[in-house]
């Protein structure tokens, strides 16, 4: 049953809310613009504003559902909190789409929901900070890395804290990943894989990077 509900997680964290709505509203393919991301983000810049909160809401409960329904049929901890993990593996790497998705940040927020839910107002508030500075990706980042300490000092199981390194983990390697765009040669590649890590972007300028259509990838 651990298995199956890990698996579940996975396939439902797969579901591209942002994929979706960019194809329904606009009739395109998030892959090819802006970061390339099938993010809230992508769908904020190319969709519509006001579907990002619909988006949103989806990205959460992709993780809250496996997540709760992993405590409901008395699993356990550990396999609840595997199950919202594996749904924000399937966010980031969806089986649908090629294996190219968002970050995870909102879908992770739904695994800490039903576990820890102060953890996932620390992340929102952290947002809602780098959202006002514009430098969300870094606040995102910090937030992270602060999250396993939060979590050790507010007495969560130590489940919970290997749950917030391990989502840790995954942005780190998404990141540095990127959806497989190519790195450039030379010494711009170290400078790239470190905006990468801290930005969450190739590019020194924000706009450029968000705003991008297609035909400007790479």
């Amino acid at each position: 049953m651990a298995i199956l509900i890990v698996l579940f997680g996975y396939l439902l964290g797969s579901v591209p809310s942002a994929y979706i709505a960019g194809r329904l509203l606009r009739g395109i393919d998030l892959r090819q613009y802006g970061s390339g991301t099938v993010s809230g983000t992508g769908v904020y810049y190319h969709v519509a504003k006001w579907a990002v909160v619909a988006v949103g809401l989806f990205d959460i409960a992709k993780a809250a559902f496996p997540t709760w329904l992993g405590l409901r049929l008395g699993l356990g901890l550990p396999v609840a909190l595997a199950a919202g993990l594996a749904a924000v593996v399937g966010h980031n790497w969806p089986l649908y789409l090629g294996f190219k998705g968002g970050r995870g940040i909102s879908t992770f927020m739904g695994t800490l929901l039903f576990t820890f839910p102060q953890g996932s107002l620390f992340l929102l508030i952290a947002l809602g900070i780098g959202r006002l500075f514009r430098y969300t990706a870094l606040a995102a980042l910090l937030a992270l890395v602060t999250l396993p300490f939060v979590s050790r000092a507010a007495g969560q199981p130590s489940a919970v804290t290997w749950a917030c390194l391990g989502m840790l983990l995954i942005t780190v390697v998404k990141r540095l990943e990127a959806n497989r765009i190519p790195l450039p040669p030379g010494a711009e590649r170290r400078r790239v894989l470190v905006r990468r890590l801290l930005l969450d972007r190739d590019v020194g300028a924000r706009g450029e990077w968000t705003t991008r259509q297609p035909g400007a990838q790479g």
